[in-house]
């Protein structure tokens, strides 16, 4: 069977306590008691012999944060003892706890004697440090998932709102009996259309959340035969709008290797930025070229720019840089799409000029 002082001295600095034995005091603490107090000088040195002690600090809007739990065979209380500071952590019995107490004095004639004990002490430091460091990062990690989560709920409850509340009001005036045909067909297309834009939302989270750096099952393609009935598409469907859409430079007859829906969903995306931009009606200009291996695509529009206190976050999560609708995810889903297809995307603005985008595919070989 073990002996109290085999017990005492079973941790790191075991060895070199041993001569000390004599010299240190036995103190107890009961379940709950505080041993030393954040603040309070640097006394002395603990070293657990039975019992088990927490230690905390208070951190951030001052709340009290656990830095460890510790046990028979550790120490603690160094760091106020070496660096003759005041207690930076508060120390708690959590158990019946019996310890081993050097003063400040004592230990600082043991280092002086024994050496060996300064180089066990900086290796103890370094596994604390350590293991602490791990502690914070894998809080830091769920703090920014629990943050992310946090954006996407608030970003699915306050863009659904709208759309909701219409649906809501369309559909009482659908199906009221006092309400004109005419009436109703115009809340039934109401209706339909808020789908529409809650089911795009909806994509765009999805599409968010898929995993970036993942090539799509690319097949080759003509561009100009994929891209003239699209502009002829999305033409129609501004014109209500005040806004004209001008192939600048008609679309290259080359191959490119894509994949057609997602590629149409970023030109979407970016020409619908473009118009949500021109309230007051306005022009896009669509613009394409080519080399030996990359096709490059401009969208300008005559907006009102860039700010540029925007322009270095056009592109990150959650920015929707005033617009009064969506996710604030679009911008961030066209860098992925086109990324995935192997090119790069960026955005300049001049003083006076509206907004161009540009991004680039690669030929197919």
């Amino acid at each position: 069977m073990s002996s109290p002082s085999e017990k005492r001295f079973a941790g790191v600095l075991g060895e070199e306590l041993q001569t000390l034995e004599g010299a240190g005091q036995s103190r107890s603490f009961s379940a709950g008691q505080t041993i030393f107090s954040a603040g309070d000088p640097g006394d002395g040195f603990y070293v657990i012999e039975s019992g088990r002690v927490q230690i905390t600090a208070v951190v951030g809007n001052n709340e009290p944060r656990t830095l460890a739990i510790i046990t028979a065979g550790d120490f603690f209380g160094e760091m106020a003892v070496l660096d003759d500071a005041p207690r930076s952590a508060s120390a708690r019995a959590e158990t019946d706890t019996v310890t081993f107490f050097l003063s400040r004095e004592q230990l600082l004639s043991l280092l002086d004697r024994r050496p060996r004990i300064a180089l066990n002490l900086i290796r103890e430091f370094s596994n604390r440090m350590r293991a602490l460091n791990q502690k914070y990062l894998d809080e830091i990690i769920q703090a920014e998932r629990l943050a992310v989560v946090g954006r996407f709920a608030g970003t699915i409850v306050h863009d659904f709102k709208n759309p909701l509340q219409v649906i809501g009001l369309a559909a009482e005036l659908a199906c009221s009996e006092h309400t004109a045909p005419p009436m109703r067909a115009k809340a039934q297309n109401r209706i339909a259309l808020q789908i529409e834009r809650m089911t795009n939302m909806l994509h765009e989270l999805i599409e968010f959340t898929k995993p970036s750096g993942q090539r799509p099952v690319h097949s080759p393609v003509s561009f100009a035969r994929y891209m003239n009935p699209l502009a002829e598409e999305f033409r129609s469907e501004i014109a209500d709008r005040g806004v004209k859409l001008e192939i600048a430079t008609p679309p290259p007859t080359v191959d490119v290797r894509i994949q057609p829906q997602r590629l149409t969903r970023l030109f979407y995306n970016l020409l619908n930025n473009a118009v949500d931009e021109m309230s007051g009606g306005g022009t896009v200009f669509l613009r394409f070229f080519t080399d030996d291996t990359t096709l490059r695509v401009e969208i300008e529009d005559t907006g009102s720019g860039i700010a540029p206190e925007i322009a270095q976050t056009l592109f990150q999560p959650f920015a929707t840089h005033g617009k009064a609708h969506g996710t604030g995810l679009g911008l961030t889903i066209c860098r992925r799409i086109v990324e995935d297809h192997g090119g790069k995307i960026s955005a300049r603005s001049e003083p006076g000029k509206g907004a161009t985008f540009i991004f680039t595919l690669p030929l197919a070989k």
